[in-house]
């Protein structure tokens, strides 16, 4: 099961106030079928997966008892975040 909190909720229309659209099946796809997953924060992960030749999507989460909890996420430049 994967949830949403608030702030995760509301990103999507803070994302679209700033034109840049994310819909939900891509925050799903990008903690299913990762391109990489940073645990430098643990417990917290970061799933990323590619957008498009510049960007790549950062979704943050927390896995417990079998729930994934999405507290938030961005877009990054790949240049930055690519490894």
């Amino acid at each position: 099961m994967i949830i949403f909190t608030r702030h995760a909720r509301n990103k999507f229309k803070i994302l679209k106030r700033h034109k840049f659209l994310i819909i939900e099946k891509q925050v799903l796809r990008t903690i299913e079928k990762p391109d990489l997953i940073d645990k430098s924060r643990l417990p917290l992960l970061i799933a990323q997966r590619k957008i498009d030749r510049e960007y790549v999507l950062r979704v943050v989460y927390k896995q417990e008892f079998g729930i994934i909890k999405v507290i938030t996420f961005y877009p990054g430049r790949r240049k930055q975040y690519d490894k």
